[in-house]
């Protein structure tokens, strides 16, 4: 039984890692955030496999996530953009999905959730600026003042390094790990119980 609901476990994680990949198909920019920077829904299948299969289970959804995409549209940014979006997401969902399973309840999920935001926007402004900008400089030619100015002309509070991170990085993985958050509360219950279904 145990191996039976071992490979149920596996076939769940394949099928979200799978949709959270194609869910980054569709992206779209916020408004005055940095224009490098695409909103996407690909976190609700993560943080909601967190929740129901664990935190092991959850970085082998961003995983399977990272190789459905790299499949689908390949790299652009030598695969830096692939290992920022790894540490991102696993900085938001590890958190929420270590307190809950810790503490099963409503509000253990949502503190998590707010926990995984914040960090989530930490983990952002260091990759950001020690992984991203890095490669746009060494490796695509381009100035950090190039990129300040990119980001100037749809937010004109990002005047340097430190604004882009206050006014741009950490407001828009706050918002997107918020709307994720949202979601995750308004549909959690309806999802991990098919989930739970399927597996027993």
């Amino acid at each position: 039984m145990k191996n039976g609901t071992n490979a149920k476990k596996l076939v769940i994680i394949g099928l979200m890692g799978a949709l959270s990949g194609v869910l980054m198909l569709f992206k779209f920019p916020i408004p005055f955030m940095p224009p490098f920077m695409e909103f996407d829904f690909s976190g609700l299948v993560e943080i909601i496999g967190g929740f129901v299969l664990g935190p092991g289970a959850a970085v082998m959804i961003i995983l399977v996530k990272l190789l459905v995409k790299l499949a689908l549209m390949g790299t652009n940014t030598m695969f830096t953009g692939e290992v920022s979006n790894f540490l991102v997401s696993c900085a938001y969902v590890l958190p929420a999905a270590w307190i809950y399973r810790h503490h099963k309840s409503k509000k253990a999920g949502e503190a998590g959730m707010a926990i995984g935001s914040i960090t989530c926007a930490l983990v952002a402004v260091a990759t950001n600026l020690l992984i991203i900008f890095p490669f746009y400089v060494n490796l695509m030619g381009m100035t950090m003042e190039q990129i300040i100015s990119m980001c100037g002309a749809v937010n004109p509070l990002m005047k340097n390094t430190l604004t882009l991170a206050l006014f741009g990085i950490v407001p828009f993985n706050l918002i997107k790990c918020g709307v994720n958050s949202l979601v995750t509360v308004l549909v959690y219950k309806r999802i991990s119980k098919a989930i739970k279904g399927f597996m027993n």
